[in-house]
């Protein structure tokens, strides 16, 4: 077997090589027997003091989960944030490090499928804000009112805000199923750009709220990683700007107050159909609703607590107000990058990937990616409607 004709250097394949060994974190010693060389061959080849052969390359890029191709192209761009995610004191279990991986591998996905199709992602981010001495509440506030007038959204409520991220303002989102107290991760690099995974396994309104977290720390604090676990933020101003961020931008004040008189007019109590009402409008928990009523003075502190003392506000009572709408408030299925998934499509269409290659990229087995690929093969689009490039 020849070595194809690639301008890269032995140095800066070995270099290329290494990171993604210790991206995947694999000892020197494992990549070396499944590439069947010693572990002093690897060093050499990694120091760049010696060539591998194409069989060691694919051999150790399928062992370490990359692309030979990737590898070898001279333009490749090589992802690694996870050390990143390893640098701050909380990422010290199985399931941190988990979900810092899957960022990573879904990034480095993308970017793979970027190079394959020959297409650069566009971005229109907004100017990084500081987080100033005083109440990061206040800042946080008028900051999240900024952007969305930067974006143009008025006092609306944000329709969808995954779509808000990865098409307005080109940040690659992803959803996969993590571990249930990770709720979402947010990193930033100065060639790939800001990337954010969210928790698929929890319910819609929650992923909502944490990738308005996410947002913020992207506002904020782009350049540093961030992992965002319930109850362990309170004592971080980063952290507490992120959070009050997220109400901010999620449900304003001034729409809040608005859509809170609408909705009581008339009444002398609080209800909890009000509440299943005004959290549908803004697509957010029931709990956040009756937080930021409290934050607002619209309601008694307290008024959350004595809901979950007298029956919570449950699912039923959502079916019940909501009807047909509600399944749609409570659950929907958020596991797939809607870019990432149509680079994929694209890229498996021009036999560029295969169905295996495509499951091991987007993180998803086989049975949902052929419900994918058969779902983009029904899309029979006539000639009419071609694009031209």
């Amino acid at each position: 077997m020849t070595m194809p004709k690639y301008e890269l250097s032995p140095a800066d394949l070995g270099e290329r090589l290494k990171i993604a060994r210790e991206t995947a974190n694999i000892t020197q010693d494992a990549a070396a027997k499944v590439a069947g060389i010693a572990r002093t061959t690897l060093v050499s080849i990694e120091k760049g003091q010696r060539s591998a052969r194409l069989d060691e390359i694919q051999a150790l890029s399928r062992f370490y989960g990359v692309s030979a191709n990737a590898l070898l192209r001279q333009e490749a761009i090589h992802v690694d944030l996870v050390p990143r995610f390893r640098s701050l004191p909380e990422t010290g279990d199985v399931g941190v490090e988990m979900a810092a991986r899957m960022l990573n591998d879904l990034v480095k996905a993308e970017v793979e499928l970027e190079n394959i199709l020959g297409i650069q992602k566009p971005h229109n981010y907004p100017v990084e804000k500081t987080i100033l001495p005083g109440d990061v509440r206040v800042q946080a506030d008028h900051d999240a009112q900024s952007l969305r007038n930067w974006l143009g959204l008025g006092e609306g409520p944000v329709q969808n805000l995954f779509a808000l991220l990865e098409l307005q303002l080109g940040v690659r989102i992803y959803a996969r199923k993590l571990d249930p107290k990770v709720s979402g991760l947010f990193a930033y690099d100065e060639t790939i750009g800001a990337c954010i995974l969210i928790n698929a396994n929890h319910r819609k309104d929650r992923r909502t709220m944490t990738g308005a977290h996410e947002l913020g720390h992207f506002i904020a604090t782009r350049r540093r990683p961030e992992i965002y676990q319930d109850q362990k933020y309170e004592n971080s101003r980063e952290e507490r700007y992120a959070n009050a961020f997220a109400n901010a931008f999620l449900t304003p004040a001034r729409a809040v107050m608005g859509k809170f008189r609408e909705v009581t007019i008339g009444s002398t109590h609080l209800t909890r159909r009000h509440i299943i009402v005004l959290a549908n409008f803004f697509g957010v928990s029931r709990q956040a609703m009756v937080l930021r009523l409290e934050e607002l003075d619209l309601t008694k502190n307290g008024t959350w607590d004595w809901f979950k003392d007298n029956g919570g506000i449950t699912d039923e009572q959502v079916r019940q107000v909501l009807g047909s709408a509600a399944q749609d408030s409570i659950l929907s299925d958020g596991t797939q990058s809607s870019r990432l998934f149509l680079l994929a499509i694209d890229a498996w269409k021009k036999d560029l990937i295969s169905e295996g290659q495509m499951s091991e990229m987007l993180k998803l087995d086989r049975k949902k990616i052929r419900e994918l690929v058969d779902e983009a093969e029904e899309d029979n689009i006539d000639d009419l409607f071609k694009l031209s490039h």
